[in-house]
């Protein structure tokens, strides 16, 4: 395997407060990958920085009697308790406010006037007598020219929803002072996005495989290819004094505007790592082969896909790659809503970790949620509690605890397969290791749910397989010893995949694993391994269960805190109870009505495609003391059949038969889906039999 050389970014914080749960959703998604990239043996460099520059930030420095550079420095401070939380393993955190930013983003400008591309014109703005400056968008209000509300924004109104320019309001005055703007002219400058080798390179950049996600490069080809009023413009890529920001040059009392030196900031943050690290900067960016990849959200797609491409193209080597990649994802929401501080449904990363809930089963959760799409992710916190349960502990963890008593009991903590031909042994490796190569594929296009869901089957499939040779009836009988000695073997053979695949995602429960458990002193590689005659360690309990009050506790409303309503809006977040309010019915039954149901364990015994049927498959069940039992169940497009045979579930056993035209079905089996698509098998703990009352 060709060792590739990959340089990765998360999409840069504003440092005007501290991170955010969607922050901290997409450094997981890029931690995880760059993980599983460098368990294949690729040299990976990812780094990160604070967007420090901006009209915003210099205001709130004002406000809180610091200088920009303080303000900013205080919050880069307190980075690290988020970053060390969740096992996000930046090599380099940087700030826009650097030496190396500065060279670099003035070294881009004058290639990029060089090339012809960058221009300055007049533009007429709103200026504030009062501060001295000119005013954004968001630092004017006024009346709405359309509908005349009152106090609305210079670019949209809130009421009626119209867009216009802040020329347009009546009355307008400053957010900032109170004062009444005054119009006045300066010179801007532009980036000449417009120009025709721009949009031959974009489009020819937008073509290429693999560059975007499809539905990315179509919403990028759309803002290329717009008409009209739509055509795409040049960029303002400059702000007049005062102004937090980069000095352009031969241009007194002009700076950069903070979106030009942001992404540049992807390169000053790697360049000062790499003269730590020993590293030739200019030479790795120029190398062809270099891979150049931001993990962003679907928010600010228009930088990264037009302007950015465009910039390193033309200010030419070593700025220049043709491995430039952009990945998208979309926000998380709580409960099904857009989390939002003012409406009080946030989830705060810090206070997750405040009151001691396993950063590990968040880093699971999301990647169990995520794909190579750009769909939003919903945080539930009953969907939470019950998958860390079940495939945490309940599946994965369950078959070390297991097999390992009877390892240390019966063999000195030494693995075999003495009941076993080697060519069994290199059998059940191949098969392991074709698993591993398949959840491999689904890290490498980012699927991570896949992933996941692959994990969890292959680990119903070791626990049912050790279920079915009871080792705890091998073990009374002392002729069984050489079977109980493989079967429990095996286990832990199976465990190590299992390990393996989940490294990226659980990396401190791996390690541990690794270290302590299975005794492994090198890097853990993405391979199966031959434990015939390895001596493991005592096991040490991996991971604990969830439990609803840490759910209570994590959503707590501070007592001081004034309930939630449309008309006063707090920072904090709602109950677990609220929380999942959106999601639930507001109809409620009594525990007689859920009585009424009969939710059987089921296990099924056969499952096949229906001919002349789009969605569903032919199931038939094992319901114990009920007997057999066929369901069509609507999951086609979820399941292979080949993969339920020998699963367990939950069905609907006293439903009233339905005639289909395809047979009869006796039942209903239970399934998870919400906003996202896919449909997840609920499935029970191992050790429920066909036929246990779900109550």
């Amino acid at each position: 395997m060709t060792q590739r050389r990959i340089f990765v970014t998360t999409a840069l914080p504003y440092a005007n407060g501290a991170f955010h749960i969607g922050h901290i959703m997409e450094y997981i998604q890029a931690d995880i990958w760059v993980r599983f990239q460098r368990m294949q043996g690729h040299e990976v460099h990812f780094v990160g920085a604070d967007d420090a520059h901006g009209a915003p930030i210099m205001i709130a420095a004002e406000k809180a009697g610091k200088t920009p550079q303080e303000f900013v420095a205080d919050i880069s401070a307190g980075r690290k308790q988020y970053l060390d939380g969740f096992h996000i393993q930046f090599d380099n955190w940087h700030s826009t406010e650097s030496p190396e930013n500065t060279e670099l983003s003035q070294d881009i400008y004058r290639r990029l006037t060089q090339a012809g591309l960058i221009y300055k014109k007049p533009v007429e703005q709103h200026f504030d007598p009062v501060k001295g400056m000119f005013l954004a968008d968001r630092y004017i209000k006024g009346e709405c020219p359309k509908c005349h509300a009152k106090d609305q924004y210079g670019d949209a109104c809130e009421v009626c929803s119209s867009v216009y320019a802040p020329t347009e309001l009546i009355n307008p005055y400053s957010t900032l002072s109170g004062a009444t703007p005054v119009l006045k002219t300066s010179d801007h400058y532009f980036f000449k996005l417009s120009d025709e080798k721009c949009i031959a390179y974009l489009r020819k950049w937008l073509d290429e495989p693999g560059r975007l996600q499809p539905q990315v490069a179509n919403k990028a080809r759309e803002w290329l290819e717009g008409k009209d009023d739509q055509k795409l413009g040049d960029w303002d890529i400059s702000r007049d004094a005062p102004y937090f920001g980069i000095p352009i040059p031969d241009a007194p009392g002009k700076y950069f505007y903070v979106w030009l030196d942001a992404p540049i900031g992807y390169l000053a943050s790697f360049k000062n790592y790499c003269a730590k690290a020993g590293i030739d900067f200019e030479k790795f960016l120029a190398d062809p082969q270099t891979e150049q990849i931001h993990f962003i959200g679907k928010d600010i797609i228009y930088f990264h896909t037009l302007f950015w491409p465009a910039m390193l193209e033309f200010a030419g080597k070593p700025y220049k790659t043709s491995k430039l990649y952009v990945y998208v994802h979309g926000f998380i929401q709580l409960g099904g809503e857009k989390m939002s501080k003012s409406r009080g449904t946030g989830l705060s990363p810090l206070r997750y970790l405040d009151v001691g809930m396993n950063s590990e089963w968040l880093r699971y959760y999301i990647a169990a949620k995520l794909n190579g799409s750009v769909e939003d992710i919903d945080f539930n916190p009953d969907d939470f509690m019950a998958r860390v349960n079940s495939d945490l502990v309940g599946k994965y963890v369950n078959i070390a605890s297991r097999a390992a008593g009877f390892i240390a009991k019966q063999f000195d903590g030494v693995l075999d397969f003495p009941d076993e031909a080697e060519s069994v042994t290199v059998e059940r490796l191949a098969r392991l290791q074709f698993e591993l190569d398949t959840i491999r594929d689904f890290y490498e296009r980012r699927e991570f749910g896949q992933a996941v869901r692959h994990i969890m089957g292959l680990a119903d499939r070791v626990n049912q397989s050790f279920d079915a040779a009871k080792p705890w009836v091998l073990a009374r009988d002392s002729s069984k010893a050489k079977e109980l000695h493989g079967v429990c073997s095996r286990a832990i053979e199976a465990f190590h995949a299992l390990t393996v695949s989940l490294a990226p995602i659980l990396p401190r429960t791996a390690s541990i694993a690794f270290r302590d458990f299975l005794k492994f002193e090198e890097k853990p590689i993405w391979k199966a391994h031959n434990f015939r005659q390895h001596r493991i360690g005592s096991y040490q309990h991996l991971s604990n269960r969830v439990e609803e009050k840490q759910l209570d506790a994590l959503f707590e409303i501070p007592k001081d805190t004034k309930p939630v309503t449309a008309s006063t809006p707090h920072a904090t977040s709602p109950s677990k109870t609220e929380a999942t309010a959106s999601v639930a019915s507001a109809t409620h039954i009594s525990i007689d009505d859920f009585a009424k149901v009969d939710l059987r364990i089921a296990k099924i015994t056969n499952a096949e495609h229906v001919e002349g049927a789009d969605k569903l498959l032919k199931l038939t069940l094992d319901v114990g003391v009920l007997g057999t039992r066929q369901v069509f169940a609507g999951i086609k497009s979820a399941y292979d059949p080949a993969t339920l045979i020998g699963k367990h579930t939950v069905v609907v056993a006293n439903l009233t038969p339905r005639k289909m035209k395809f047979g009869l079905s006796e039942g209903m089996i239970l399934a998870a889906s919400g906003d996202s698509p896919g449909l997840f098998l609920l499935s029970p703990d191992s050790g429920a039999q066909p036929g246990m009352k779900v109550k």
